[in-house]
């Protein structure tokens, strides 16, 4: 069996992913255990029972919801695990996988471990970059969705001369986004999803309120009282180490780091070695020379790299999503390569001319 589970507020992606994390092996012939995350249940559960109604046979995937570290301890002890296919935190998928290899005695076969975690990912700009797609790429990576995509943009490094051209309009832009009820079609972005995901982005908005280094340009403001909203908010700092630069939020905070216009090199290998995660990352540049010098130099910052556009919104059939490093195993969910990661290749020879000998002829000579 592969058991596929969502974890924390990861589920906070997308609906979608649920779905794959399971319908995939489901495709390639196995039977799944779906654990779903607590806080996306209800649209997963949908999901399933669409899939019964359309004649999905009873136990070829097991809606499974349980405590995560009760469900984890009992999957993983079973002999007859053959994989697991995981989109949640990078501590709980290294847990996972620790596990796994401390019962690798115990299983029929080598389980297939695939992960898609954390991500902090960023907008590099390049002084022959296009001002307003860096503006407008940014505004709709960072925010849209509450930043509560594993994609989304939360850095970003961007030379002095170009900050003075757009940061009122990026400022402006943000502020004049609309944050309210899910269900009004002008609302630009909503709710963070839950308690847990709206404290933890708080602690990070309250740092950047104390911190000497930071400075609030837009947001910085949060609200419980009715759902857990979070405005859209844009920190400068002036510490290229900020911890603000390399750990993971997940929720609307972009932080922006202006650095000299002679110090390009520099900041594309601070960029390279700022973060442990490898999921995505976006160069805003025009010159095509200096565009694929960057590429190179970031080959392992991404597994989806973008040339001139913003971190997210991979395409399905377009693009295969994931990541390296702390972000997962790049196994390229809707690809070929974790198509083929759920089934066990055999290769048959068979002979239809009887084998009359077991001596070779240089031997008769």
């Amino acid at each position: 069996a592969v058991v596929s589970t969502q974890s924390g507020h990861y589920a906070g992606n997308f609906t979608a992913i649920g779905g794959q994390l399971w319908g995939t092996p489901a495709l390639m012939g196995n039977s799944v255990i779906f654990k779903p995350c607590d806080t996306a249940m209800h649209s997963a559960y949908v999901l399933f029972q669409l899939l019964q109604e359309a004649g999905l046979p009873d136990g070829v995937v097991n809606f499974v919801p349980a405590d995560g570290p009760t469900f984890g301890n009992t999957v993983i002890s079973n002999r007859n695990l053959a994989g697991v296919s995981f989109t949640g935190s990078s501590p709980t998928f290294r847990t996972l996988w620790k596990n796994v290899g401390s019962n690798i005695e115990n299983y029929r076969t080598y389980p297939r471990l695939v992960g898609e975690t954390g991500g902090k990912n960023y907008h590099l700009v390049h002084p022959t970059a296009d001002l307003v797609s860096v503006v407008n790429g940014t505004i709709l990576s960072a925010f849209e969705f509450s930043g509560q995509k594993c994609s989304a943009c939360s850095r970003m490094y961007v030379p002095a001369a170009v900050w003075d051209k757009i940061q009122d309009d990026l400022i402006i832009g943000t502020k004049n986004l609309k944050v309210g009820p899910a269900e009004d079609v002008k609302t630009f972005t909503s709710a963070v999803i839950d308690a847990n995901s709206f404290n933890k982005i708080k602690g990070y908005i309250d740092f950047a309120k104390s911190d000497s280094s930071c400075e609030i340009l837009a947001g910085g403001s949060y609200d419980d009282s009715k759902g857990y909203f979070v405005t859209p908010t844009i920190v400068l700092t002036t510490d290229k180490n900020c911890k603000l630069l390399h750990e993971e939020i997940f929720g609307p905070v972009l932080t922006v780091y202006v650095f000299d216009d002679n110090n390009w090199d520099e900041t594309v290998e601070l960029v390279n070695n700022t973060s442990p995660y490898g999921l995505t990352g976006s160069i805003y540049c025009r010159d095509r020379s200096v565009l694929e010098d960057t590429h190179n130099k970031l080959r392992h910052t991404a597994g989806n790299i973008y040339f001139n556009d913003k971190s997210t919104g991979s395409v399905v059939g377009q693009q295969p999503f994931g990541g390296s490093r702390a972000s997962g195993t790049n196994d390229k969910a809707v690809s070929l390569n974790l198509v083929s990661k759920w089934t066990s290749p055999q290769a048959i020879k068979e002979t239809l001319v009887p084998l009359t000998k077991h001596t070779y002829p240089y031997m008769e000579q």
